[in-house]
C-alpha cells in the first residue's frame, strides 16, 4: 500500500538542528562526577541522550546512591553556558537541508522554551523557526517516549500524523514517533549509533544533506 504523502517535517533539537548532544555529554559527566555519579561516554550516550529528566535524574540518584537536592542545578547552570555560548553551532549541513525542503516544517524538544530558542539563536537557526513552529515537552502532559509531543505539533500545524514525518538522533524520540504512528528518520550523524535508532517505519541515515532526497522519495515533492 502506499504511503501518504508528507506533509509536515517535524524536527527534534537537540542534536538533529543544533549540535548540542555533544556538549551535553561532556559538561554531564563532569558535573554528575563532580556529584558523585561517575559515568562513561557509552552510558551518557544510551541513558541520556534525549530522555525525559525524570529518566536522566532517576539514573544520577541510583549512582550516587542518594537524591539530588532541590536546586542542585543552580551551581552549575553557568557552565554549561558558557560551554554552549563558546561552542554551539547548527548541525553540518542542516542549513542547506531546511533550504531544499519544499514542505512546511518545525520543531518539537524534550527541552523547554527558553532554552530551544536560546540554542536556536547561538547555532544561527532562529529566524527559521517563529515561535509558532516551536513545540516543547513543557506544552503536553508527557514528553518523548510518550506521542503526545508529536502529536500536539502534528495538530498545532493542521497536519494529519500519517502525513508528517519526525527527524530525530535519540531511540526515545523514534519511539515517540512510531507510537504518534508518524514515519521516523533516524540521524545517526552525531553520537547515537545505528543500532539504537533502526526499527519498523524508521529510515536511518548519515548525512543531513541527504534527507532531502530521502524525504523526497517518500512523497514530499
Amino acid at each position: 500500500m502506499t504511503s501518504p504523502p508528507v506533509e509536515l517535517v517535524i524536527f527534534d533539537c537537540d542534536g538533529v538542528l543544533v549540535d548540542s548532544e555533544r556538549l551535553y555529554c561532556r559538561v554531564d559527566r563532569e558535573v554528575f562526577a563532580e556529584l558523585g555519579a561517575v559515568f562513561t561516554e557509552a552510558e551518557v550516550v544510551e541513558h541520556f541522550v534525549g530522555s525525559p529528566e525524570e529518566v536522566w535524574t532517576a539514573l544520577v540518584e541510583e549512582r550516587r546512591g542518594r537524591p539530588l537536592e532541590p536546586g542542585w542545578q543552580e551551581p552549575y547552570r553557568v557552565r554549561y553556558e558558557t560551554v554552549f555560548d563558546a561552542e554551539l553551532t547548527a548541525v553540518e549541513g542542516v542549513a542547506e537541508l531546511l533550504d531544499a525542503l519544499e514542505v512546511p516544517y518545525c520543531l518539537a524538544s524534550n527541552g523547554g522554551h527558553a532554552e530551544i530558542r536560546r540554542n536556536l539563536a547561538r547555532a544561527g537557526l532562529r529566524g527559521r523557526f517563529p515561535d509558532g513552529r516551536i513545540f516543547s515537552a513543557r506544552d503536553v502532559a508527557r514528553g518523548k517516549p510518550a506521542p503526545d509531543l508529536f502529536l500536539h505539533a502534528a495538530a498545532s500545524m493542521g497536519v494529519a500524523p500519517e502525513r508528517c514525518a519526525v527527524v530525530e538522533d535519540s531511540a526515545y524520540g523514534v519511539r515517540a514517533a512510531r507510537a504518534a504512528g508518524m514515519r521516523a528518520y533516524g540521524y545517526t550523524g552525531g553520537l547515537t549509533p545505528a543500532h539504537r535508532l533502526e526499527g519498523p517505519d524508521t529510515v536511518v541515515f548519515e548525512d543531513m544533506r541527504g534527507l532531502a532526497g530521502l524525504l523526497g522519495a517518500a512523497g514530499t515533492r
